[in-house]
């Protein structure tokens, strides 16, 4: 006892022995560890993000029992390597009892059936690798500058000017008053600066928000122009 299994395997048969045997000493002589806790480290040859590694996964546990091993067998050893992961290393520990699997290291990277059938499962099925890459980050970051690209709600503001006209603006409730004030300018050639704009007997300054008259859609601004002053003839 204590030996590794291929060297039990070397003393008990001769150079031409058969698989058979191997796997029988295996099963009698071959030590049994307790599943360890520590999770594997390792690091991928390219940063790999969560789906990849998902689709790596589900790759190798459609294509593993199709080659050698008992199907049950790989059932039970991906669901010890899912509790494994989920940290509940009891339910890792009965799953591999329960299945009558062999672990000469502590570890499901190899492992063997009652058979002596062996098994091993990549360190990608058991760990994440150190430089994953989390989508979740990714959607976070895109979250932060989604508010500046949201699109506004606009309708059209009608504001009557002190001429007689009514004029409609398309605008939103985010809309300042100075912004305002330059879409009336570009629309009907009225100077900025000589419009004073009232909304319930109240002058709006340039930098208040429609949102904070309280002012509703079918409501009217009343638009006040003040016409330049010439200067005297000589």
């Amino acid at each position: 006892m204590g030996g590794c299994v291929g060297r039990e395997r070397g003393e008990a048969q001769g150079p031409g022995s058969s698989r058979t045997g191997g796997r029988a000493n295996r099963k009698r002589g071959g030590r049994n560890e307790p599943l360890k806790k520590d999770k594997p480290k390792w690091k991928s040859d390219y940063p790999m993000t969560e789906g990849q590694l998902r689709s790596k996964r589900d790759e190798f546990w459609d294509t593993a029992p199709a080659f050698e091993g008992r199907k049950e067998i790989w059932d039970a050893l991906k669901a010890a390597a899912v509790a494994l992961e989920c940290n509940d290393h009891d339910l890792a520990q009965a799953i591999v009892d329960g299945a009558s699997i062999t672990l000469p290291h502590g570890s499901l990277t190899e492992c063997y059936d009652e058979l002596g059938n062996r098994y091993q499962l990549p360190v990608y099925c058991l760990a994440p690798p150190v430089n994953l890459i989390s989508e979740r980050s990714e959607e976070d970051a895109s979250d932060i500058s989604e508010p500046q690209v949201t699109p506004k709600k606009e309708f059209q503001l009608k504001v009557r000017l002190s001429t007689g006209r009514d004029v409609r603006l398309s605008s939103s409730m985010s809309d300042s008053i100075g912004q305002l004030k330059k879409q009336l300018q570009a629309q009907e050639d009225i100077d900025a600066a000589h419009q004073r704009w009232f909304f319930s007997g109240k002058l709006l300054t340039d930098k208040s928000r429609l949102q904070d008259t309280k002012i509703q859609k079918d409501f009217v601004i009343q638009v006040i122009i003040n016409q330049p002053v010439l200067p005297a003839s000589s």
